[in-house]
């Protein structure tokens, strides 16, 4: 018997797809955590970094991507199909939430055949103009949500769906009050009180070399008297060759010790933008390119206007230089940890979830 309690709330089902980051799980996860008083919520999962969310204290069950997989895309999708509706009819949800770029046949097919649920979107956008195509089932969703970009309020959209759709502010897992400050974020994190810390997050590796990049900026922020610190991530399906003198770090989620480091360096996917705007840390942004639809370059530089940001694709020996030197100058200066921007897109999001769950 459930003493808890959980068993008498009603379920949310979270459907997270495995992407080049970690922005779909970690959403997912930010609504679960402001709804898990009011809801049971339980996660249908392909990410990789499944124990994440059991380490959050949610119960999970894992698919392997078909990225991962070694199955042709409509064997995966039977599959998906039949794991997926399994779970629907053991779990009973009031309501089911996905997050990716684009639901798999498999989702729509069991979702559709258990037909108890509504079904939410949570559809990031910022894509890539000449990548975006039209979507074959807008009427099988009860809602979408669209966490938005630093600067985003909560607002009603017109949409190409039959059905509301709401955009809301940055989607953060964790709340402001839950950031460490500089002094317990380096006890925590084992680094010295008076060092000089440098903190590279590049992204899995996964789409993009993330070496190439980080070995000259590397190198410029020693010779400037930092160390260097750098943090691996949890989807990453290589490991990642460090230079001597740098140390490997593996903490989630990564918000919580930003205010550890003098500088931050990372790519501007949709975490890290949302996170660096929050602990307002002196950082270095490196747009990935090579992703398939985000748009990070748009991403770096609209974020850029709320945080103290260089924004540089640092491509060659000059541009990296001149970028160092201007994030060190960013970092000589008194920074105000006051940003005057709404982030409360989880909670406003989670809002809506659970309206729509109770109807």
């Amino acid at each position: 018997m459930d003493k808890s309690g959980s068993a008498f709330l009603p379920r949310i089902l979270f459907f997270n797809v495995n992407g080049s980051g970690m922005g779909h799980l970690n959403r997912c996860l930010a609504y679960a955590r402001q709804l898990r008083e009011q809801v049971c919520p339980v996660f249908f999962s392909l990410s990789s970094a499944i124990e994440i969310i059991e380490e959050m204290g949610f119960k999970a069950d894992y698919f392997v991507s078909h990225n991962w997989s070694r199955a042709s895309s409509s064997e995966w999708n039977r599959e998906l199909c039949l794991r997926l509706g399994l779970m629907l009819e053991r779990v009973r949800p009031a309501a089911v939430v996905f997050d990716g770029t684009w639901p798999y046949q498999g989702f729509i097919h069991a979702c559709r055949e258990y037909g108890k649920a509504k079904i939410i979107w949570s559809y990031r956008g910022l894509h890539q103009a000449d990548k975006i195509k039209p979507f074959l089932y807008p009427d099988m969703f009860s809602m979408i949500i669209r966490p938005g970009e630093v600067g985003d309020e909560f607002s009603f959209e017109d949409g190409d769906f039959g059905c509301p759709q709401v955009r809301v502010p940055p989607v953060c897992v964790l709340k402001d009050d839950e950031l460490l400050d500089k002094v317990q974020a380096r006890e925590a994190m084992g680094l010295s009180e008076n060092g000089r810390y440098a903190l590279f997050s590049l992204g899995a590796g996964n789409i993009n070399d993330v070496e190439g990049v980080g070995v000259g900026l590397i190198q410029q922020l020693q010779n400037a008297g930092f160390e260097v610190i750098w943090a691996n991530n949890p989807i990453s399906v290589k490991d990642v060759v460090l230079p001597e003198g740098v140390r490997p770090v593996s903490a989630y989620p990564l918000v919580r010790y930003l205010r550890a480091f003098d500088v931050f360096i990372g790519a501007s996917g949709y975490n890290t933008c949302c996170e660096i705007v929050q602990a307002q840390v002196p950082a270095l942004l490196v747009p990935n390119t090579d992703t398939k639809l985000d748009d990070q370059n748009r991403r770096a530089y609209l974020v850029a206007r709320h945080a103290p940001i260089i924004v540089s694709r640092c491509g060659n020996e000059s541009e990296r230089e001149a970028s160092v030197r201007e994030l060190l100058q960013l970092a000589g200066m008194h920074i105000d940890r006051k940003y005057l921007v709404p982030m409360n897109g989880a909670a406003l999001a989670a809002d809506t979830i659970l309206a729509l769950a109770n109807r």
